[in-house]
């Protein structure tokens, strides 16, 4: 059995181990031929907490690690250069 496998956006980090990632599935309407897009959000698994807001991400299938989360980051594709801000 071949793992699906899907390529998103980080679109939240702020839980513990875990990131949203955004993934936007684009197909010709049925009937009309247009290009519609649709977007899926899936909790996927990070061990380290490296993801951060806006990594483009390639996620794989994986067994249920929590209630809702069900994908695992295989690799960061483009990473972000955030700049941190100081807290004063």
């Amino acid at each position: 059995m071949a793992l699906k496998e899907r390529i998103g956006t980080v679109v939240s980090d702020k839980m513990d181990k875990t990131v949203v990632v955004a993934v936007i599935n684009r197909y010709p309407h049925p009937t009309y031929k247009k290009i519609v897009s649709r977007t899926t959000r899936y909790k996927a698994h990070d061990p380290e907490n490296i993801c951060v807001l806006g990594d483009r991400v390639k996620i794989r299938e994986t067994r249920p690690l929590s209630a809702h989360k069900r994908w695992a980051i295989e690799e960061i594709l483009n990473k972000t250069s955030q700049v941190e801000e100081v807290k004063k």
